[in-house]
């Protein structure tokens, strides 16, 4: 079997109407690529994964080859799933059996969304629940309080409900760990804490270990992630989008130091898939996979992977199980991707003053304050409602900044 063609094909699926009003907020989501990789006897293989499409002269390399020649690779994730895709196709095996011994059968797997505003993060809680959620990923901001985002997602989450939030990889152990300490003491619904330091202070890391109950999660290891493990950074380590050959033997070496690993892989179905195929075989892949499926109202599957208590099966079918519709693929390729509309930002600071930004504001550099140190300041988006108002307040952000009233 040998590589003929792999196609790149952009595609903008549409975002569920929950989020129509927010587009700034979710400008870039549904940007996807799938990748086909056809072979010379009439196989075709599927990826997908959350990205612009590659240069052609990233792929033109495995035309002519066979796809096993690729097993265990670090390409684009798109890529590697319509490989392994292809190989399973043509052993008539999932792809999990190219990728180890099954350990498990289904796979937790959480929602997600854009940093939002305590109102929108209820809702947001609630659509997760009704879903079939159990967790919850998202990113803390600048611009919103986490404690009053934590308070509105405890009035709409069951017992047992969990929030897994990541906190963007820019604070000092300073500002963390009083309020991680606020967290864990008061809000057991948040169950995880992902890149609470920068990075490189790997003593703030194993200080914040030693002081807290709460699992933290490390999500880009700057040592290679082994190193990490002696130092006793963190509780687990995410895996997956440095490619499937790194995050198979980071997984693998995970599960033999009996650390728990967390998969994130950002796409649709088939993305979704290659998660949990990858999961099917990693002795501690007991952690959640977060996909970005639930941020779709169209896919260019025939069928989505269901969500039952908190988890998905492991597809069973050759490849990645999951079958593509050709005729909605032509379709949702030729959508146009999702339009912003200019805007400005209202940051509405504690103390009743305004800062009127260009877009998302800064609150650290508006400030000097860390982010998650300001109680209760909110961000007013508004965006062009054709009126000469907003042209004015556009144009007046636009060429200072940002201004205080």
């Amino acid at each position: 079997m040998k590589i003929t063609d792999i196609e790149t094909i952009p595609i903008y699926p549409r975002l569920p109407a929950r989020n129509e009003l927010h587009k700034a907020r979710f400008g870039g989501i549904n940007h996807r690529t799938v990748f086909k990789v056809h072979t010379d006897n009439g196989l075709v293989g599927y990826g997908d994964y959350r990205c612009s499409p590659p240069d052609r002269s990233s792929v033109e390399p495995l035309i002519g080859r066979n796809p096993f020649d690729f097993i265990n690779n670090n390409l684009n994730i798109g890529l590697c799933g319509a490989l392994y895709d292809v190989m399973g196709k043509y052993l008539d095996v999932p792809a999990y059996k190219l990728m180890g011994r099954k350990v498990r059968d289904a796979v937790s797997v959480a929602a997600w969304t854009r940093p939002a505003s305590p109102e929108d993060f209820r809702d947001e809680i609630r659509r997760a629940v009704n879903q079939g959620y159990t967790i919850f990923k998202m990113h803390t901001c600048e611009y919103y309080d986490v404690l009053q985002q934590t308070r509105a997602a405890e009035e709409v989450a069951p017992e047992g409900f969990k929030i897994h939030y990541d906190f963007n990889s820019n604070r000092t152990l300073a500002s963390a760990l009083p309020l991680i300490s606020e967290l864990e003491r008061n809000h057991p619904i948040v169950g995880y804490i992902e890149d609470p330091l920068v990075r490189h202070d790997i003593d703030g890391w194993r200080r914040l270990r030693e002081r807290t109950r709460m699992p933290i999660i490390m999500h880009v290891p700057q040592l290679g992630g082994l190193q990490e493990v002696i130092h006793g950074l963190a509780d687990a380590y995410m895996i997956g989008e440095s490619g499937i050959g790194d995050s198979l033997a980071r997984g693998a070496a995970y599960g033999l130091a009996n650390i728990q690993t967390v998969i994130q892989l950002t796409g649709g179905t088939l993305t979704k898939a290659l998660a949990l195929h990858m999961a099917a075989v990693l002795p501690t892949a007991t952690g959640h996979s977060i996909n970005l499926d639930d941020q779709y109202e169209e896919d260019i599957t025939k069928e989505r992977i269901p969500v039952i208590e908190g988890f998905s099966p492991v597809p069973e079918g050759p490849g990645l199980g999951i079958e593509v519709d050709e005729d909605v693929l032509a379709r949702v390729a030729a959508n146009e991707p999702t339009t912003v509309l200019r805007h400005v930002g209202i940051l509405h600071m504690p103390g009743g003053h305004k800062i009127y930004t260009p877009s998302f504001p800064s609150v650290s550099r508006l400030t000097a304050r860390e982010e998650g140190t300001i109680r209760g300041l909110k961000l007013e988006l508004l965006e062009d409602d054709g009126s000469p108002e907003f042209a004015a307040l556009y144009e007046r952000a636009q060429k200072e900044g940002s201004f205080v009233e």
